[in-house]
């Protein structure tokens, strides 16, 4: 299927400060601006989620990662390589990123995104979309668009199309923190 006009459609809703409810490389996603801390705080109150609960980003590549972080260990990147599962990785020091969005150490989760409606959105937008699961807080995620409630379906200023028909149930990214001595802590498998 082609995503030309979800692409299209999220691009305007994300620059006018909007939410978008999209299918990412895991699972389905509550997104916005994460420049922009009125849309995040939108997210939040949408969710039903506390704030001190932070939210992870979406981002196109690696320059993306060395531009909203301050002085990652470039080893990580060639880690990143060797995993078969869509990793989420806890870098300290967020810089440029909407404050609400980081954890209270200034840390946030950013993840680079290789499925394509996602990358494709991400490197058009030019910042990175946060990414945070698609329910209530406490429920369930949603493997599939047929799990999102209807709460979180209307409270978004749009709903992408692409890949609602898909019915295999899909997985959160697994989230680790790197340490400064190169050993992985695997926060969630």
């Amino acid at each position: 299927m082609d995503f030309q006009e979800d692409l299209e459609q999220c691009l305007l809703v994300l620059g006018r400060g909007g939410l978008i409810l999209y299918p990412t490389d895991t699972i389905w996603g509550i997104g916005c601006d994460a420049t922009d801390a009125d849309a995040v705080a939108r997210i939040y109150a949408l969710k039903r989620r506390e704030e001190s609960k932070s939210m992870i980003v979406l981002v196109a590549d690696e320059r993306d990662v060395l531009r909203y972080t301050a002085a990652p260990d470039l080893a990580l990147f060639d880690y990143l390589k060797t995993v078969n599962k869509p990793t989420t990785v806890i870098y300290p020091g967020a810089i440029g990123l909407a404050p609400n969005l980081l954890a209270a150490d200034g840390s946030v989760g950013m993840r680079i995104v290789g499925e394509d409606f996602c990358r494709h959105l991400v490197k058009r937008f030019k910042k990175p979309v946060v990414s945070t699961s698609a329910n209530l807080s406490g429920e369930p995620s949603p493997g599939t668009y047929g799990e999102v409630s209807a709460p979180i379906i209307n409270g978004v200023d749009y709903v992408v199309k692409y890949r609602r028909e898909d019915t295999e149930k899909a997985q959160p990214s697994s989230v680790i923190r790197w340490g400064r001595d190169g050993k992985v802590e695997v926060i969630r498998p």
